[in-house]
């Protein structure tokens, strides 16, 4: 149900790339090999990497490329996530966990590739991070899990309360530093992605929706129709429209929050250490990065409403909250709001993505980001 309004509020990625390529809707049946569904970052990624390889592609946008929840994802790139590797090796074990290093790691530099053969530049920066301790109680936590990246090989230190203070003009008990993360712009990135695909030879298609499918076992195809009454004949289907691909599978182990974001006016950004990327153990927790053209985004302040009217009605207020929470880490910064959404999130219950092949759908796989960070998307 609470996919019918996903996000709200003002958009400040779609103003970078004022005359964003645009696609025709669909006018014909069609017959490909792959059809990707959903026209955002996760489906810009699948045709990226399928655009070379021979295939018949085709994707479909029920709206405009980048217009759902690309629109608000905030694009941290970090290899760490929502629950910290000292919790997930206790779940699973060290070895699937070394195993999920290294591939947040290799996703990281192929988003870089990735970016680097953009006809449409992406803005892709490598960032240091800072995961600062919200809570004295929190210092162990995070020497624990600096300990465990500096074993598997990641380049971390592990700040004290005098070295933040002295790089940082706010202080925290601890915090571990890491390096070689990433930030980007998503919107760009998404249809940089396409414009590539397209130029390979792949075929895209806005203001298609999907409108019902079906598995065909005599023929080994699926049938896809569409709202406009056309239908596509594949013989693979990739689900990446992002929540709404939870709603289709119908997945159980996902939970929706609300969160919030604001974008500031141009600002000062001197007083900020390598521009790296700032967040802390709370949850939930404020998170913040820069932009290409020197805004600051803070995000946060969740909330476990899934009623889009709840939700709304609090933006002004966790807007405000949300500036108040960066000028009290920048204090000579003095930003202020340009814009500000609210959007639905969700999360898993292991901290893990979902992508993958599910038996009740042949030949059907699903990829789905489900942060407001790119956690090795």
């Amino acid at each position: 149900m609470i996919f019918m309004n996903l996000q709200s509020g003002t958009y400040y990625w779609p103003t970078t790339l004022q005359d964003a390529p645009s696609y025709p809707a669909i006018t014909k049946d069609i017959v490909c090999d792959v059809l990707i569904i959903g026209g955002g970052s996760s489906g810009a990624q699948c045709a990226y990497y399928l655009a070379s390889t021979g295939l018949d592609v085709v994707v479909i946008e029920k709206g405009k490329i980048g217009s759902g929840s690309t629109s608000t994802n905030t694009a941290l790139i970090q290899y760490s996530g929502e629950k910290m590797f000292t919790l997930l090796t206790n779940s699973f074990g060290s070895k699937l966990v070394s195993r999920h290093l290294q591939l947040l790691k290799q996703a990281i530099e192929e988003i870089e590739s990735a970016s680097n053969s953009s006809p449409i530049d992406p803005e892709f920066f490598r960032r240091d991070t800072l995961y600062f301790a919200s809570t004295n109680n929190d210092v162990k936590k995070l020497k624990d899990e600096y300990h465990l990246l500096k074993q598997h090989g990641f380049e971390v230190d592990f700040l004290t309360k005098e070295e933040i203070t002295s790089k940082y003009p706010f202080s925290s008990e601890a915090a571990i530093y890491s390096y070689n993360d990433a930030d980007l712009n998503p919107f760009k990135f998404s249809h940089g992605l396409l414009s590539y695909a397209k130029n390979k030879g792949v075929r895209i298609f806005e203001q298609t929706q999907m409108n019902g499918h079906y598995f065909d076992h005599h023929k080994q195809v699926t049938n896809v129709s569409t709202k406009t009454g056309y239908g596509i004949s594949t013989r693979h289907v990739i689900f990446a429209a992002g929540y709404e691909g939870i709603d289709l599978k119908k997945e159980k182990l996902v939970s929706f929050s609300s969160t919030y974001t604001v974008t500031t006016k141009p600002v000062d950004l001197s007083t900020w250490h390598n521009r790296t990327l700032i967040w802390e153990t709370a949850r939930p927790y404020i998170y913040m990065r820069t932009t290409a053209d020197n805004r600051i985004i803070i995000g946060g302040l969740d909330d476990s409403t899934t009623y889009p009217e709840d939700r709304d009605s609090k933006l002004k207020h966790k807007a405000d909250l949300l500036i108040k929470e960066c000028n009290q880490r920048f204090p000579a910064i003095h930003a202020e709001a340009e814009f500000t959404n609210a959007a639905f999130y969700g999360g898993t219950v292991d901290g893990l993505p979902i992508a993958g092949i599910y038996d009740a759908y042949p030949n059907s796989y699903f990829f789905i980001c489900l942060w407001r960070q790119w956690d090795g998307l």
